[in-house]
């Protein structure tokens, strides 16, 4: 299993409260089978508006690791898409004042941390990732800390979703995956899973 303790990473912003996972990732491109190609579709109608000069489609910001929000992020329906857009766009943790409960827990089944800073926390963090995208940003979920150059700050987190990624049992799957032998062992003594008759 794959523990999350820190991450490290230029940062990109996204300015304002209450966007929804429709904003994150419209609905038209919910259709697929798998979640492939979805990283290339987020946000793609507030960057259409936008025509090039959303963030996410400025140069200075393509390999940024960590996604600075603002309030209520990740409202409205419970879409495991839009964590997953922003996944496989490149983002490692987001980083806002509140998130949506369902777009958090999505996040954190993905190993991908939701931390909490304060708001005049956040919007400083924005305002030193527009002035040098290229700065690392260092989120550290052991000491509960977040940095870049001399500026730090404290961060919060639920206390049960910060253990699943400290000890690496976020991924349900591959625990399963991993005690397969305990669960043939468990299953070979159920009488209702012998079905011989």
């Amino acid at each position: 299993m794959s523990q999350v303790q820190n991450i490290s990473g230029s940062g990109i912003p996204i300015v304002g409260d209450d966007i929804d996972t429709d904003r994150i990732i419209p609905a038209r491109f919910l259709r697929c089978v798998t979640f492939e190609g979805l990283g290339e579709q987020v946000f793609a109608d507030d960057r259409a508006q936008l025509k090039g000069e959303h963030f996410f489609d400025l140069p200075q910001y393509q390999d940024a690791k960590i996604l600075v929000v603002n309030a209520n992020f990740g409202c409205g329906s419970s879409r495991e898409h839009a964590p997953q857009a922003i996944i496989r766009w490149g983002i490692q943790a987001v980083v806002g004042e509140s998130f949506a409960e369902i777009f958090s827990g999505n996040c954190i089944a993905n190993g991908i941390p939701c931390v909490i800073a304060r708001s005049v926390d956040i919007k400083k963090l924005q305002t030193l990732i527009q002035a040098n995208p290229q700065q690392e940003i260092t989120l550290d979920l052991t000491e509960m800390k977040l940095s870049t150059g001399t500026w730090r700050t404290i961060i919060e987190m639920e206390a049960g979703s910060r253990k699943m990624l400290l000890e690496g049992t976020w991924d349900s799957c591959g625990q399963l995956v991993q005690n397969i032998d305990k669960i043939h062992k468990i299953a070979s003594k159920l009488p209702y899973l012998a079905w011989n008759s």
